[in-house]
């Protein structure tokens, strides 16, 4: 189910990124009215992307500049650098750079460069650097005047020299408020949205690194979301740019013939002659000339407004107006036609109208509209003209474009931290929570499985969609596992003693043809499984000594004498001591014993266990000194079972009674153990053995009480 802290955790969520974007709001305007040339916008989204994630900081930011759009709808543009601060600042809390204030410091270059850099460059693409009115303006102004800078650099300078210090000032306000706040409540300000039992730091850590064989689920999601919006972005801002360039052209267009049509309309057409001939000295010129002026004024767009008058002669300036750059032409002056008019020569000498013009002239490439002025006999005596450079109308559409992909990327930024955040919290997390309870899954013991089962069982993973569904079909085919692996481990034990105890009724069968054996086969095992916990004890061995292996060694032990099968019962009872021809084959009792058990090993798949039994059988004769038998085996070349096997044999071998002897007593019994130490026996293992006298002793007492 859900976290129910979640739901706690909410209302104070909700208050500090209230906090947040109030500090946004109000941190700027006090600036302004105390004249602080500072912004101070991002405090607040700073504080929420460090305390809260990448989504709340994000989320802040956007808001920031939604809000502050009321009061300048310009604000919204910059909507990219207040997420791109979020995304920065929780990127660099993640990494520990806000857990100290000398930390904190080294951020505030990073932020700089968002700020001042990123903004700059924006502000240049948007408006261009006229070294208006904003805060960076004087500054600006005074760098250019300096003459050691262009105009593009000096605001570039001023912009990032105010947000270093903006930013610094940012920092340090986000970090006091940051440590202000109790370090046990910081973690209820991150936002989550856990649709199951939340994982630990390390776990999520572990998710963040898993390494997958190609491309993780997270990044293809990621890619596939920016795939999707970049595709729609490519589409949105190509149609955007076709019809907002078309949309220009007509506007610029509009606002030519619109000013071309007032300039004519200022102009008698029965008094252009007497314009051409008194010009300036006319009082009635100069007035039109400063209502020219106004129309021009009037429209900032318009380049070139002027009154040409069309003949055989050539271009007749009527009224022209002085620019920067370019002078007036005097009434009355010819000038030479230029050559992009050259086309429409007979159309202007005619005084037809023409369309509007978009050609490269001596002054640039210019978007001329000529409208002519007809007299009472409807004959076109001259033209009202006006021009717009097309690096105006450029600039426009460049204009538009940059505030299209400002807001674009904004969004995107913000839609990715949405899409992110649901994906990490109903996918990855639910997925990688999953992952890692299969991969801890341990069966090495019933409660080791209790605990794995648990675990899975206790992730609460309620996604309420296919996730879910997984989550419970995966918890109950595990169940389902751990109980029919419980079956088969409780049938395998079933088989296990039924095997250890054919073992034992076949030890016994073989054992029980010597009338004195008795409970050979139990006590030697029960000697073997000391002497080897004890080596364990100690460290001897412990790389051979494995659970798997004593238990081995210990069920196989019964059958070390299976090859006396082969031996005459006249030989195993005699009473009295074996002639050497008798002793000959009894020896042979070794070798028949591991044919035997070599032929029971083509019968068994796992046979484990039969190879240390053909140990016991074939070399629990055999000495430390090499004089023993079968092969004459010495020291540690006889296999580590047999050697044990030898001193449990040898020993109650002695302390039972036998046909052919009494049973001596235990301490010399222990006497000979100690004394065919590092002859007879392995003198590691001998040592052991008469170290554990009282286990012994106890192991003896128990079985002569049972037999």
């Amino acid at each position: 189910m859900k976290n129910k802290k979640e739901n706690r955790n909410l209302p104070i969520q909700l208050a500090f990124y209230a906090l947040a974007i109030a500090l946004n709001f109000a941190l700027p305007r006090t600036a302004a009215a105390l004249g602080l040339p500072l912004y101070l916008d991002n405090v607040g989204t700073l504080s929420a992307a460090v305390l809260g994630g990448y989504l709340p900081g994000i989320v802040v930011g956007y808001l920031n500049n939604i809000i502050n759009m009321q009061g300048n709808p310009g604000n919204a543009y910059y909507v990219v650098l207040s997420t791109l601060i979020a995304a920065a600042g929780t990127w660099l809390a993640k990494r520990g750079y806000f857990d100290k204030f000398w930390k904190a410091i080294l951020t505030i270059p990073v932020f700089a460069f968002i700020g001042g850099v990123l903004g700059s460059i924006l502000t240049y693409l948007l408006y261009g650097f006229g070294m208006g009115e904003g805060i960076s303006a004087p500054f600006a102004k005074a760098l250019l005047e300096s003459g050691k800078m262009s105009v593009f650099w000096a605001q570039m300078s001023s912009d990032v020299a105010i947000d270093l210090i903006d930013k610094a000032i940012t920092v340090v306000l986000a970090y006091i408020l940051i440590h202000l706040i109790p370090e046990k409540t910081r973690p209820a300000l991150r936002l989550t949205g856990w649709r199951q039992k939340p994982l630990s730091s390390d776990a999520l850590l572990d998710a963040r690194k898993d390494v997958t064989r190609s491309f993780s689920l997270r990044s293809k999601i990621i890619t596939i979301i920016s795939v999707i919006m970049i595709c729609v972005a490519v589409v949105t801002t190509f149609i955007s740019y076709l019809l907002f360039h078309s949309f220009a052209i007509k506007q610029y267009t509009y606002s030519c013939s619109s000013a071309a049509k007032l300039t004519a309309d200022l102009i008698d057409p029965e008094k252009v002659d007497l314009y051409l001939k008194l010009g300036r000295d006319s009082h009635e010129y100069q007035q039109i000339e400063h209502e020219i002026e106004s129309i021009r004024q009037g429209n900032p767009n318009i380049e070139f407004l002027y009154v040409y008058r069309f003949d055989g002669r050539g271009v007749h300036v009527v009224f022209d107006l002085d620019t920067p750059e370019v002078p007036a032409g005097k009434p009355g002056e010819i000038i030479e036609m230029e050559d992009y008019l050259i086309p429409y020569r007979n159309e202007l000498l005619a005084g037809e109208r023409i369309e509007p013009l978009l050609d490269d002239t001596k002054y640039g490439k210019l978007l001329t509209v000529f409208e002519p002025v007809y007299d009472s006999e409807g004959k076109c005596v001259c033209y009202a003209a006006a021009d717009i450079k097309v690096e105006d109308i450029t600039l426009s559409i460049l204009n538009y474009m940059t505030k299209v992909f400002s807001l674009f990327i904004g969004f995107y930024i913000f839609i990715l931290a949405f899409c992110i955040w649901l994906v990490d919290y109903h996918l990855i997390f639910p997925i990688t929570a999953m992952t890692i309870s299969a991969r801890k899954f341990a069966y090495d013991s019933e409660e080791a499985i209790e605990i794995s089962v648990d675990r899975l069982q206790h992730l609460d993973i309620a996604t309420g969609d296919e996730i879910e569904n997984l989550y419970e079909s995966l918890s109950k085919t595990i169940a389902e596992t751990v109980g029919y692996l419980e079956d088969v481990k409780a049938k395998g034990e079933q088989i296990n003693h039924m095997q250890n105890g054919l073992i034992y009724v076949l030890a016994d069968m073989v054992e029980s043809r010597d009338k004195n054996t008795g409970d050979h086969v139990r006590k030697t095992a029960a000697y073997v499984r000391l002497i080897m916990n004890k080596m364990k004890e100690k460290g001897i061995y412990t790389d051979k000594l494995t659970d798997e292996y004593i238990e081995d060694v210990v069920n196989s032990a019964p059958l070390h004498d299976v090859g006396k099968i082969n031996v005459s019962d006249v030989i195993l009872n005699k009473p009295g001591k074996l002639t050497d021809e008798e002793f000959t084959i009894m020896k042979t009792h070794t070798t028949a014993g591991r044919k035997i058990i070599e032929n029971a090993m083509f019968l068994v798949s796992d046979s484990g266990y039969l190879q240390e039994a053909k140990n016991l059988a074939s070399y629990h004769h055999e000495r430390w000194d090499g004089k023993g038998y079968p092969s004459g085996k010495a020291g540690e070349d006889i296999p580590l079972s047999a050697r044990i096997m030898s001193i449990a044999d040898v020993f109650d071998a002695l302390v039972s009674k036998r046909s052919y002897k009494e049973p001596f007593s235990f301490e010399k019994a222990m006497g000979i153990i100690k004394e065919g130490a590092g002859t007879q026996f392995d003198p590691q293992i001998a040592e052991i053995f008469v170290e554990a006298e009282d286990e012994v002793r106890e192991i003896l007492a128990v079985q002569l009480k049972n037999s």
